[in-house]
């Protein structure tokens, strides 16, 4: 059985390009304990070895905490460890293809940058998607920001079917529009990665997306 669900709000990322490896577990612990529903890890250009070492040390917090571990890219890799299920990007290629090599039962999402790419990827099957980048972001140079004009047509037309999670440069200084424009879930990157204390962040963000859930006492 698939651990997507439309309960799942916040989704968290450890991104490689933030967080050291050595401080990958306690930065996930707090992440966890914050309350994310869902946590990535994302390792771009990293070696196989890293993200594989650094993929197995998380997965037990994962597992304790009752939160599905996704790993972005890699579905041999995903499959190899045992993750819940794998993040492919528009270049990543198919839903199929990532179906064969991680398996049925395996969580699989899909990054998408426009309205016409979230149709695709309900169409194709896929298990989520991220929406976005909503405003300009480092982790996507480059990419340029969608906006928040979008939000509430393709909550209508996709996230009511699957879960679709915001993501781009959202931050808990402008959360509140986010939400307002429409979405209930997001992903959060650098604002908790870098945040002086990643567990009170974490939880002020949950709070923000539902107030009176904010993680572990």
């Amino acid at each position: 059985m698939k651990l997507i669900t439309h309960d799942l709000l916040l989704y968290g990322i450890l991104d490689l390009g933030y967080v050291s490896e050595p401080d990958a577990v306690s930065v996930t612990s707090d992440l966890l304990a914050g309350g994310v529903d869902l946590l990535q890890l994302r390792a771009k250009n990293q070696p196989a070895a890293t993200i594989r070492r650094v993929g197995e040390s998380l997965l037990p917090l994962c597992r304790a905490a009752g939160v599905p571990f996704i790993l972005n890219d890699h579905p041999a890799l995903a499959a190899e460890i045992g993750a819940d299920g794998v993040h492919l990007g528009q270049d990543d290629g198919t839903l199929a293809a990532a179906r064969l090599i991680i398996g049925p039962d395996r969580i699989i999402g899909r990054s998408t940058h426009s309205l016409d790419q979230a149709r695709a990827a309900l169409v194709e099957g896929f298990d989520y998607i991220g929406f976005g980048p909503l405003f300009a972001t480092p982790t996507k140079a480059g990419r340029p920001a969608i906006g928040l004009q979008d939000i509430a047509a393709m909550e209508r037309e996709v996230g009511r079917h699957i879960p679709a999670f915001c993501i781009g440069g959202i931050k808990r200084s402008n959360l509140t529009c986010v939400l307002a424009a429409g979405t209930r879930r997001v992903v959060i990157v650098s604002d908790l990665l870098l945040a002086r204390d990643v567990l009170a962040a974490t939880r002020e963000a949950r709070a923000m997306i539902q107030p009176g859930v904010a993680g572990s006492p």
